[in-house]
């Protein structure tokens, strides 16, 4: 594993949303910011440069000198607070950021000779503020862009970019889809509850709502869910998952999350064969009759059907 910081900015104006506080928006019921720090939980420290506000993870704030300075001035303020030999630098406003990405700008930021690496944009754009830069030359930069200009307000980024030998990497287009328009967060909302990306979107962000740090294989669950409603009944799939969920945390309490994972693993085994296992015994039942032994659906020789109580109890 890549040892490495992480700089999220999300300062900014807001414009093209009428100042709406941006970072806070949601998409997916969770706001960008989280979704961005989510992409990089690994990072050992997390700056955001910005106004504070209610993170998922714990992070460390700060804030560009001046207030509303712009990128680059956002940028070396967040620097000064890292240690890292790498620099993973976003915006708030990923909502489609993956951990894949992040580990390909890591991976190319440490190619020889490499002073970073940063992704392009199905334009062919750099995206300056979705990359990786070595810290050392990153420091080197900003301070002579600095010196040059009397510090680094109002200054774009692409004086910085310029300069350093960055390796480009095409991450496809929901890596670099940011959010600065309402059209933009309209687009990002529909966009995850798509086919085939809902389920996994519904999960991750339960998981942020619930501080859960665990990876499962939800197909596991699911097919003891199947399993569990059509051998027993439809209510049974949940239910039948919750007590997989509680039985996993009580024998694996204290325990790291790989250990919390296979002990949902073995719950949701037991579970399922157990599910089965009823399932089977129905089958029996409706191919040999009742327990008298009797033609299937005959009442010869036992309870008789709707009988209540004790066995050869019911009312004659």
């Amino acid at each position: 594993m890549t040892a490495y910081d992480v700089i999220v900015l999300a300062g900014g104006a807001a414009k093209r949303l009428g100042g709406a506080d941006k970072p806070g928006l949601r998409v997916g019921g969770r706001a960008l910011l989280d979704r961005v720090l989510g992409a990089c939980a690994d990072a050992a420290v997390s700056v955001v440069v910005g106004g504070r506000r209610a993170t998922v993870r714990p992070v460390t704030w700060t804030r560009e000198v001046p207030e509303g300075g712009g990128p680059l001035a956002a940028l070396g303020a967040g620097l000064r607070l890292t240690t890292a030999e790498r620099v993973l630098v976003l915006s708030a406003d990923l909502p489609f950021l993956g951990r894949g990405t992040v580990d390909a700008l890591l991976a190319a930021a440490g190619e020889p000779g490499r002073e970073g690496a940063l992704c392009t944009g199905p334009d062919g754009r750099d995206q300056p503020l979705v990359a990786v830069y070595r810290a050392e030359p990153l420091r080197r930069e900003l301070a002579l862009i600095a010196a040059e200009h009397g510090g680094l307000a109002g200054l774009p980024l692409r004086l910085l970019t310029a300069e350093l030998d960055l390796a480009r990497i095409d991450a496809g287009p929901d890596a670099a889809f940011d959010c600065d328009t309402w059209d933009d967060i309209a687009a990002a909302r529909a966009r995850i509850r798509e086919h085939g990306a809902v389920l996994d979107e519904w999960i991750t962000s339960v998981k942020n709502e619930l501080g859960i740090e665990l990876d499962v294989d939800t197909g596991v669950l699911l097919d003891l869910a199947r399993d569990a409603a059509h051998g027993v009944a439809r209510p049974a799939a949940p239910l039948t998952t919750f007590l997989v969920g509680y039985a996993a945390a009580r024998a694996s309490a204290g325990d790291g999350p790989d250990e919390a994972a296979a002990a949902v693993a073995e719950a949701a085994r037991k579970a399922t064969d157990l599910a089965l296992r009823w399932e089977a015994e129905a089958n029996e039942g409706a191919g040999t009759g009742s327990t008298g032994g009797g033609p299937a659906g005959g009442s010869a020789g036992g309870t008789r059907p709707g009988a209540t109580g004790r066995e050869g109890a019911g009312t004659p």
